[in-house]
């Protein structure tokens, strides 16, 4: 298919070159709205090779375009900007090819493998609002790579070790008396979270008695009995000893199931899982590597470092004196095993902004270390997510739990719509099905419409309207096609003969929207933002909106004109419907 943009390029080139001999650094752009034309052409940068005013350059450029292009019906020319017009049945032939392309915005196989990695839990607790964010950003920018031709590796690497797994199963050991997520009927993450709420109730409750006593408030913390024994746990864990690495294994399993719930209700998945436990002593042979090559330094204490301050960073911890691993380690380890393992191309991180430095330094070190792919290297960061009444904190309990929200969403999303008559008429099994596809579609769109890097605001309520830049107003405007199409084809009404209808201004720029769908995907792809795909997706629901509130589709009695405007309705809603599973968004049949 005919790419709109390089066409008008090419245009402008082959004339610019004949007229003056020139044709690169061309500026050209969309036609603003309050002009007439398509496209327009800034002059300025030609007026060296023209030796011309503006206005006489832009004339001769548009008589010369209009004169060997029947693409190009017209020209107008204001101050130093020349507007094109594209002919009406160039239009005409683009919208039959929109129709005729069965993939319609997906682009070739690209050969370039890409592994992005989201989600990233720890099994400490339950999913929350924060989580929500990034497995919706990392499913949404890994199907819009898919849909840019790349083959695509969603992964997982769950946080399973550490002291603050120990503090949970510390907590469930003094505390929690033998409870199971069956004896209790809670889901096994919420259980465990539970417990991790539970010792820094009695880890607080410790400090302050022991500063009661007269210690400081740093040594208390150090000494508190609860933080000793939570230590000692680790150690018996890294020394693999039986008791607690049983009791380990069990409490994730009770986590790793109630993830697998949550992860289900929001349509996210992975092609592959790692586990830290599995993942941490990787690395530990790159910085004896490291250490040989003269990269690290190692101290009296026999802990390794490197130093970045040439680089405007600091020294950066890689191996601790005792020898046992850091974050860094690991992830210096992990990246060379999936680099090495999958022959990857690209590696992306979805992982919240807190992390810009770990990044900036993880690249920095393998770079060090000889690996030219960690250029290949990007860190998707993103931005908390708060709410209307502040910010959330695990530890005290305060967090915003993902599966509440998510029955919240939906709840809300049921209670509006009954208001609003739009589950009149329908099944209990269908309007159930309608309020969680509603529910779970305003909460990905508002989240995913907001630049990644934004910290923003999640209001649920104002998510679930269903008029303005929300989900709920784009899936209700699919569903209203949807109506109109079943409509013709109980009436015997078909898009025969829709090609022979003249175009109207307002059914042209319908095309033109639909047309920059392929650019959308693309874009969207290259700068890894659904914000891209979600901002098309509204203005083109609310353009067909207005093209719908003034033109009769089902009431028009020319023939051809109705199947003109039969058939556009049902490439708004196929182009809608592409979009929208992009951002991992589905769209009812009805409303």
């Amino acid at each position: 298919m005919v790419n709109i943009e390089e066409f008008i390029t090419s245009v402008v080139a082959r004339a610019t070159e004949e007229l003056y001999g020139v044709s690169d650094n061309l500026q050209i752009q969309k036609t603003r709205k309050e002009f007439e034309g398509d496209y327009t052409v800034v002059v300025f940068p030609l007026l060296r090779a023209s030796k011309k005013s503006p206005e006489a350059t832009a004339t001769e450029l548009g008589e010369k375009i209009t004169s060997t292009t029947p693409e190009i019906s017209s020209f107008n020319v204001i101050k130093g900007f020349l507007n094109l017009v594209v002919d009406a049945s160039f239009w005409a032939s683009r919208f039959a090819e929109i129709v005729a392309t069965e993939n319609f915005g997906m682009a070739e196989p690209s050969g370039r493998t890409i592994m992005i990695e989201y989600s990233s839990p720890n099994t400490n607790k339950p999913l929350h609002l924060g989580h929500i964010r990034n497995n919706l950003l990392g499913y949404s920018v890994a199907t819009i790579l898919k849909a840019n031709g790349h083959n695509v590796i969603k992964v997982n690497l769950v946080n399973d070790r550490g002291i603050h797994i120990c503090k949970s199963m510390l907590a469930w050991q003094l505390y929690g008396g033998g409870e199971t997520p069956q004896s209790s009927g809670m889901k096994g993450d919420h259980l465990v979270g539970k417990y991790y709420v539970e010792f820094d109730k009695h880890y607080k409750a410790e400090v302050k008695a022991l500063v009661a006593e007269g210690m400081s408030e740093e040594e208390a913390k150090k000494k508190a009995p609860i933080m000793l024994q939570a230590q000692e746990m680790l150690r018996k864990w890294e020394a693999k000893d039986p008791e607690v690495y049983t009791l380990w294994e069990t409490m994730n399993g009770w986590v790793y199931e109630g993830f697998d719930v949550t992860y289900k209700a929001l349509g996210v998945d992975f092609d592959k899982v790692y586990y830290e436990s599995q993942t941490y002593l990787l690395g530990k042979s790159l910085v004896e590597d490291g250490l040989q090559k003269g990269v690290f330094f190692r101290k009296e204490d026999n802990s390794v470092w490197i130093d970045l301050e040439a680089d405007g960073l600091d020294q950066k911890l890689l191996l601790r004196g005792d020898g046992t691993s850091v974050y860094m380690t690991q992830d210096l380890g992990t990246a060379l095993s999936r680099f090495e393992e999958n022959s990857l191309d690209d590696m992306i991180y979805v992982v919240g902004n807190e992390q810009n430095y770990h990044f900036q330094v993880l690249k920095l070190v393998l770079k060090k270390l000889g690996y030219e792919w960690s250029d290949n290297i990007f860190h998707l960061s993103y931005g908390m997510v708060e709410l209307p009444e502040g910010k959330m904190k695990s530890r005290e309990g305060t967090v915003v739990d993902a599966d509440d929200l998510i029955a919240d969403m939906v709840g809300t999303a049921r209670e509006m719509s009954q208001e609003l008559g739009k589950l009149d008429g329908v099944s209990e099994q269908e309007a159930a099905a309608i309020s969680e596809m509603v529910g779970l579609g305003a909460l990905k769109y508002f989240i995913l419409k907001v630049d990644p890097k934004k910290t923003m605001l999640f209001d649920p309520r104002e998510s679930i309207d269903f008029n303005g830049n929300t989900g709920p107003f784009i899936q209700y405007t699919h569903a209203r096609i949807r109506s109109i199409l079943r409509k013709a084809e109980e009436s015997g009404i078909t898009t025969e003969g829709y090609a022979q209808a003249e175009l109207l201004p307002e059914e042209i720029e319908l095309i033109k929207a639909l047309s920059e769908y392929p650019a959308t995907v693309r874009t969207a792809g290259q700068q890894f933002a659904p914000s891209v795909i979600a901002a098309y997706a509204y203005d083109l629901a609310k353009q067909f909106n207005g093209y719908y509130h003034d033109h009769s589709i089902l009431k028009e009695e020319r023939t051809e004109v109705r199947a003109l405007r039969l058939m556009l309705a049902s490439e708004v809603a196929r182009v809608i419907r592409s979009a929208m599973a992009l951002l991992g968004i589905n769209v009812p049949e009805r409303m």
